[in-house]
């Protein structure tokens, strides 16, 4: 159905004249006039009764008003979805468990009056493309490339450290462990089945084995995050490694224990990643929240790769 008809036909039934209407609409009394034979030929039905008065409306014009103004209700909510300025701010924080979701909850609390459609993209790759062409308004991730090497208008800022921790089951050799450097982990064999080569986390996770020469096996189907824990709470041998915001949903049962890394701290850097020609005005509000929310001392004793920034 021609919504430019839809439109007519409302303004037509509002004003109560053809004339009047084709003034409203910035069109000749000819075009309205075009527009509702068009519409009552696709309807099957007269709308309208021409009268001295002007136009009103048959019984089935009545009926159709409310339905009519519907669609248009449907049409400016279709459009107002994906309009820059007018739909939610659009943001990818990769999946929903983890610490990039946190600081957009942490966003929205303090802004609750900004509408958020929250999304999760694959890799880095994916999302500084979304964000160039507008698809996303931001993405939380970690950035491996200097910054002249990203493309044209996109820019980073790191936004959050997170860190990282070891997750063992309770019949682990380090399970009653406080702390453990990284060194003591060397030997131990870490299983991370979800690193994918060429994603910001397995370039994270390489340079971390590569600088503790630490053993990451990553061979493996990933079925998700809850086969993942089954398999550690019920291995003596096997450990895997968990953001310290990462939610972990797991029966009581488990025994799993998370255990903290330190001297030094692995440290997951997280970066908010936007175009600077991006109108929509919320964007400014998310970045200011995430700069002022973050601390401003920086662990000493935290490692990032050389790449971070």
């Amino acid at each position: 159905m021609d919504l430019k008809a839809v439109r007519t036909f409302v303004a037509v039934a509002d004003a109560g004249q053809f004339q009047e209407a084709a003034a409203d609409l910035s069109i000749t009394q000819q075009a309205v006039s075009k527009r509702i034979a068009t519409l009552e030929k696709e309807l099957g039905v007269r709308l309208f009764t021409r009268t001295a008065r002007g136009a009103r409306l048959t019984i089935d014009g009545q009926a159709f008003l409310p339905h009519a103004r519907e669609l248009l209700r449907a049409e400016e909510r279709a459009a107002a979805s994906v309009r820059p300025g007018r739909r939610a701010l659009r943001v990818d924080v990769i999946g929903r468990r983890l610490a990039p979701a946190d600081l957009l909850r942490g966003f929205h609390g303090a802004h609750p009056e900004v509408e958020l459609d929250v999304v999760t993209l694959f890799d880095a790759d994916a999302a500084i493309a979304a964000v160039r062409t507008g698809t996303i308004d931001a993405s939380f991730r970690a950035v491996t490339v200097p910054a002249w090497r990203l493309p044209g208008g996109v820019e980073a800022t790191r936004v959050h450290d997170e860190p990282v921790q070891l997750l063992t089951g309770p019949s682990h050799e380090l399970a009653a462990a406080r702390a453990v450097t990284p060194g003591e982990l060397t030997g131990h064999r870490i299983w991370m089945p979800g690193l994918v080569a060429g994603t910001e986390w397995a370039a994270y996770y390489d340079d971390l084995a590569a600088r503790f020469g630490l053993t990451i096996d990553a061979i493996g189907p990933y079925f998700g995050l809850e086969p993942l824990l089954d398999t550690i709470a019920d291995s003596s041998t096997l450990a895997t490694f968990v953001g310290e915001w990462t939610h972990l949903v797991r029966p009581a049962d488990y025994g799993l224990r998370r255990i903290a890394v330190h001297h030094p701290t692995p440290v997951y850097p997280h970066s908010l990643i936007w175009h600077r020609d991006n109108p929509h005005p919320a964007l400014t509000a998310l970045r200011d929240h995430l700069v002022s929310a973050r601390p401003d001392h920086h662990d000493g004793d935290a490692w990032t790769p050389e790449w971070a920034w």
